[in-house]
């Protein structure tokens, strides 16, 4: 496996052996390493900071793939793979995306293999990233790796787009109501309170609610506020930094009315593809379920998938060992099962991967037509009860008067 100690550069000033200012940059993955570095270029390191991030956007995997092809498409021509770099550097705004680039470039011209320039690189390209490349380089057929990563990267970006825009719109149907909901309460319900105040009458027991409502938004709406974002911060730091709590979080999600299918069924095209494109590069069944259990995005079928990775490497079946988890659905299993009686698991977990596909397009078109009346029937009723609570003094104005 490829090497994976992440390299940073270091910008350093010194004295040479004659006694002279010298300045330069170079890559360590410590500073005491970097130090060290110089000392044996016969450099007295003095100042040595470590290089600042290049201005720019952000590099999106989406760029990744995009990379991948222009590198593919130009090793099939014939291109060197420096001058391949070179040319991917040059071509590209982003100064991020240029001096990555030009890192991997020197790596190689330095006598680095492709696949352990870019390990130094795991921000950007994962374990299986690596070990592809890796593969594509023992077999001589990088350039048809390449080809196939960034086909895997594009659709799997892609089925991520799909799914974040299946959770934005109940977000947006909770959002929309909250802050509606919050102006009415702020605003609007005061100017009622205000015009009932002078009636001398007890109000119906509705409208006090609301009003009660009203005044606790206005003295502590800020709280309420805080709160909230804190419960969001919390959340989502409990993700990253707790496994409990991201798998008690994501099985949850699994069991969600309608979201729960569509992270099913994208969890399963997404282990289906990956362990198309591994079983295709080569990559060994035992060294391979780890990985693809991590490119589902999802801790509760990650953990199965290298339970039965486990089982495999003991001498059971995959389909097996896949039944033996209760998560994946007969087709799955069934289909695999003749992938391995016939040799051919690359092209049926691909005829998986494209069939989940299809299902997460069609759910996620099915939820936003579902969600959109539901969004205008969710503030209607918001908007209709804070109406009705607020003219109800007013139809029993005969005895309030």
């Amino acid at each position: 496996m490829a090497e994976q100690t992440k390299q940073i550069n270091w910008l350093w000033e010194g004295r040479n052996r004659t006694g002279q200012r010298v300045r330069g940059r170079l890559a360590a993955s410590s500073l005491p390493l970097a130090r060290a570095e110089l000392r044996r270029q016969g450099v007295v390191p003095g100042k040595v900071r470590r290089e600042p991030e290049p201005r720019g956007k952000r590099i999106k995997p989406g760029d990744i793939a995009y990379i991948s092809r222009q590198l593919a498409t130009m090793l099939a021509a014939g291109v060197p793979i420096v001058q391949a770099f070179n040319i991917i550097g040059q071509g590209h705004d982003n100064q991020r995306m240029r001096r990555l680039a030009f890192e991997i470039r020197s790596d190689i011209e330095g006598g680095a293999s492709l696949s352990s320039a870019l390990a130094k690189h795991p921000k950007y390209f994962d374990e299986l990233y690596v070990n592809l490349v890796a593969t594509g380089e023992h077999s001589g057929k990088l350039d048809e790796l390449l080809h196939r990563v960034a086909t895997y990267k594009e659709r799997t970006e892609e089925l991520k787009r799909k799914v974040k825009k299946a959770l934005y719109y109940p977000v947006a149907v909770v959002v929309a109501a909250i802050v509606v909901t919050g102006i009415l309460m702020a605003f609007v319900i005061p100017k009622f309170q205000n015009f009932y105040r002078g009636f001398g009458a007890t109000l119906p027991a509705f409208t006090r609610w609301v009003i009660g409502i009203s005044d606790s938004v206005q003295h502590y709406g800020w709280v309420y506020v805080l709160g909230l974002i804190v419960i969001i911060v919390a959340f989502f730091q409990g993700r990253q930094r707790s496994h409990t709590f991201r798998r008690m979080s994501d099985r949850v999600l699994l069991k969600t009315p309608v979201l729960g299918l569509i992270m099913r069924k994208s969890a399963i095209a997404r282990f289906a593809h990956t362990l198309s494109i591994t079983f295709a590069a080569g990559v060994p069944i035992t060294e391979a379920m780890g990985t693809v259990g991590r490119a589902t995005g999802n801790v509760v079928y990650q953990e199965a998938i290298v339970r039965a990775g486990q089982q495999v490497a003991g001498g059971q079946r995959l389909y097996q060992a896949l039944e033996d988890t209760m998560i994946f659905p007969n087709v799955v299993t069934q289909m695999i099962a003749i992938g391995e009686e016939a040799g051919e698991i690359d092209s049926m977990a691909g005829k998986v991967a494209e069939f989940y596909e299809q299902e997460v397009d069609s759910l996620v078109d099915g939820l936003s037509s579902l969600l959109e009346p539901i969004i205008m029937v969710v503030l209607g009723v918001i908007v209709g009860a804070l109406v009705i609570a607020m003219y109800l003094p007013i139809f029993n104005l005969g005895n309030v008067v």
